[in-house]
C-alpha cells in the first residue's frame, strides 16, 4: 500500500501560524473596528476595581450614602460599556476568522484538484479531505475567537499589571515571581503539545479514510456482509486517534493546572501579604481589594493565555498539513502552453517509456512507438496490466513518460496548454463517474452552457432520450451518487452524451461495452458508432465484436507494443492476438 502521508516539514511552530494570521490581512477593517471594541472592554474591564476600591474606602469615611449611589452608578455603566464591546469585538473577529477559513478551505480545494493525476494514486481520498474538514475546522477558532482571546487576555494581563505596579510596587513584585515558571511550562508544553496535536491530525484522518473507503464501497461490503470488520476497523482507526487525544488532554491538564495552581497561589500569598500591609496601615482595605481584583484580573487572564496556547499548538500542527498542500506546485499544471488554432487528432509516441510515480520501481511501458492517424480507429489488446490503459492515460496527459515523447499533430503534449488538450480528448470508461446532480447537468459538464435543443440532439444520437423521458422528471431526473439511479447501459449512454457534446477531436473507448448485458451492449454499440464517425479513436477492449471493426489492431504485453495489424491479418499470423481470441473471445 503506498504512503499517503504527506511529507513532514519540521518549521517552527510560529512559521505555519504567521502565515495563518497572514491570510486575515484582507479582514483588517473588520478586525480593526474590532480592535477598538477589544481596547474598550478591556479599559472598562480594568476601571472597575477602582470603583470597588471608591466605594470600600467612602463606605468606611463618609456618613452619607449620595457618594456611593453615583460610584455604583458609574460602576454599571461601565458594565454596560463591557458588555456591549465584548459581544462587538467577538461578533467582528468571528466573522472575520470565518471570512478567512471559507477562503482557506477553498484555496485549497482549488490546489488539491489542480494537482496531477499521480498525487492522488499516493494519496487516499479520506486523508485529503480530513485536511479539508478536520484541519480546517482546528484552524477556525484560531484565527476568530482565539485570537481576539489572545489579545485581550494580553491587554488585560498587561494593563492590569501597570495598575498593580501603581497600587503596592512591593505585592506586584511577589506576585509577578509566578510569571517565570510558567511561561518556561508553556514553552515546554507546548513543543510537547504541538507534536501531540499532529499526530492526532495524522490518526484522525486515517480513520476519515477507512469511512471514506467503506461508505464509498458500502455494495460490495454488504454483498460480502463486511459490515462487523469495518465497524472493527474503522473502530481501530477512532480509538488509536482517542489515545493519542485522550495523552494530549492529559498533557495539557497538567499545563493548565500546574499554571492555575501557581496562579492563585501567588493571589493567596499577596492576600496574605497585603492583610498584614492593611493592619500595618501602610494601604487601605479599598486599595487591597482593588490590588485583589486586578491580580485576579491577571491570574485570569495568564490561565486563558495557558489555554490559547495549547489550541495554537493544535492550530500549528494543523497548519503544517493545510499548508504543505497549499505550496504543493502540480507538476503538471492544467494551463499554461500553447493552444493550436486546430486539432487534426494525429496522435504518436515516440520511444515511450513509464512507471507510475506510486510505483517507481516497475515498469509499466517500454520504447512503446505508435502511430494513430487522424480519424483512424485503433484497438488497443492484450493480457490484463500490459499497459493498454496506460498508453490511453498519456494521450489526455494524465501522466508524462518517463522517456520519449507523446505528440498531438506533431506538438509534444508538454508544450500544449493541459485544460486545452483534454476539452479536445473525450474518454468513456467501463464504468463511467456520474456527479450526483441531473442527468441534463451530467451531460452538460464539459459544456455547462449548451442549450437544450443540444442536449436533447446528443441524448438522441447516444441512444439516451427515449429512457430519459421516461422518467417522471426527464432530464431532471437526480441520478444519485455516482449514478446509482441508473443501469450500467444508461449511466454509459448518458456519459456518451455527454462525450457528444464536448465534440472531442480525440476519443477514447476504456473497455466502454464489457460490463453490459446483450441488448444494453447493442444500443451503446450503436451510439459508440455514432460517437466515434470523424474521430480518432483508441479503443481498449476484449470483445471481438468490438475490436473486429478497428482500422487497426494494436497488441500491447508487457508494457511493449508485439503485433498490431488489422483484424485479418493477425489471426492469420497466429501470434497473441490469435490465442487471446481463442481463449478470451472464443471460449475453450
Amino acid at each position: 500500500m503506498p504512503d499517503t502521508a504527506l511529507p513532514s516539514v519540521k518549521a517552527p511552530f510560529h512559521l505555519p501560524l504567521r502565515r495563518l494570521l497572514e491570510l486575515s490581512r484582507a479582514e483588517w477593517r473588520t478586525l480593526a473596528v474590532g480592535l477598538v471594541f477589544l481596547l474598550i472592554g478591556s479599559a472598562a474591564g480594568l476601571a472597575w476595581p477602582q470603583a470597588v476600591r471608591f466605594i470600600i474606602d467612602d463606605s468606611f469615611t463618609t456618613e452619607h450614602a449620595t457618594d456611593l449611589d453615583q460610584i455604583i452608578v458609574v460602576l454599571m455603566a461601565l458594565f454596560g460599556v463591557q458588555g456591549l464591546a465584548i459581544a462587538l469585538r467577538f461578533y467582528l473577529f468571528t466573522v472575520a476568522g470565518e471570512r478567512v477559513v471559507t477562503r482557506l478551505r477553498g484555496d485549497v480545494y482549488r490546489h488539491v484538484v489542480a494537482q496531477e493525476v499521480a498525487f492522488f494514486d499516493s494519496r487516499r481520498t479520506g486523508e485529503l479531505l480530513n485536511r479539508l474538514s478536520s484541519d480546517t475546522g482546528v484552524l477556525q477558532n484560531t484565527v476568530s475567537v482565539n485570537i481576539s482571546m489572545v489579545m485581550r487576555s494580553l491587554a488585560m494581563a498587561l494593563g492590569g499589571v501597570g495598575l498593580l505596579l501603581w497600587t503596592s510596587p512591593t505585592l506586584t513584585a511577589l506576585m509577578l515571581v509566578v510569571v517565570p515558571p510558567v511561561a518556561l511550562g508553556a514553552r515546554i508544553f507546548g513543543r510537547m503539545l504541538r507534536r501531540l496535536s499532529r499526530d492526532v491530525q495524522d490518526a484522525l484522518a486515517v480513520a476519515g479514510e477507512v469511512a471514506e473507503e467503506t461508505i464509498s464501497g458500502i455494495r460490495t461490503v454488504r454483498t460480502f456482509a463486511g459490515e462487523p470488520q469495518e465497524v472493527a476497523r474503522y473502530g481501530k482507526a477512532i480509538a488509536h486517534a482517542f489515545d493519542l487525544a485522550r495523552a494530549r488532554a492529559r498533557l495539557n491538564a497538567m499545563f493548565i493546572g500546574s499554571a492555575s495552581f501557581l496562579g492563585y497561589g501567588a493571589v493567596g500569598v499577596v492576600l496574605w501579604y497585603g492583610g498584614r500591609m492593611v493592619v500595618a496601615h501602610e494601604m487601605t482595605g479599598g486599595e487591597l481589594a482593588s490590588f485583589m481584583l486586578y491580580t485576579l484580573t491577571v491570574a485570569m487572564s495568564l490561565g486563558a493565555l495557558a489555554g490559547l496556547w495549547g489550541d495554537f499548538m493544535r492550530a500549528a500542527g494543523a497548519a503544517e498539513r493545510v499548508f504543505e498542500l497549499l505550496d504543493r506546485e502540480p507538476e503538471i499544471r492544467n494551463d499554461g502552453g500553447v493552444q493550436p488554432a486546430t486539432m487534426r487528432g494525429h496522435i504518436t509516441m515516440e520511444a515511450v517509456d513509464f512507471r507510475y510515480p506510486s510505483r517507481p520501481d516497475v515498469p509499466v511501458l517500454q520504447q512503446v512507438d505508435l502511430d494513430v492517424r487522424p480519424g483512424e480507429v485503433v484497438a488497443l489488446v492484450g493480457p490484463s496490466g500490459g499497459g493498454k490503459s496506460t498508453i490511453a492515460a498519456l494521450v489526455p496527459r494524465l501522466y508524462d513518460p518517463d522517456g520519449g515523447r507523446v505528440t498531438v499533430d506533431g506538438v509534444d503534449l508538454r508544450e500544449i496548454d493541459a485544460s486545452w488538450l483534454r476539452r479536445r480528448v473525450g474518454v468513456v470508461s467501463q464504468e463511467p463517474i456520474l456527479f450526483s446532480t441531473s442527468i441534463a447537468e451530467n451531460i452538460r459538464y464539459g459544456r455547462p452552457d449548451a442549450a437544450d435543443a443540444e442536449l436533447e440532439a446528443v441524448a438522441r444520437a447516444a441512444n439516451a432520450h427515449d429512457f430519459i423521458v421516461g422518467f417522471p422528471d426527464g432530464y431532471a431526473t437526480e441520478v444519485g451518487e455516482r449514478g446509482v439511479q441508473l443501469s450500467g447501459g444508461q449511466k454509459q449512454r448518458v456519459a456518451i452524451a455527454r462525450a457528444l457534446l464536448e465534440d472531442p477531436r480525440v476519443l477514447i473507448l476504456d473497455e466502454a461495452t464489457s460490463a453490459l448485458d446483450a441488448e444494453s451492449e447493442h444500443l451503446v454499440k450503436d451510439a459508440l458508432e455514432v460517437l466515434m464517425k470523424g474521430r480518432t479513436t483508441l479503443v481498449i477492449a476484449h470483445r471481438l465484436s468490438t475490436v473486429r471493426d478497428a482500422d487497426r489492431v494494436v497488441v500491447v504485453d508487457g508494457g511493449r507494443i508485439v503485433e498490431q495489424g488489422t483484424h485479418d491479418e493477425l489471426v492469420e499470423s497466429g501470434g497473441l492476438y490469435r490465442r487471446l481470441l481463442e481463449r478470451q473471445l472464443l471460449g475453450p
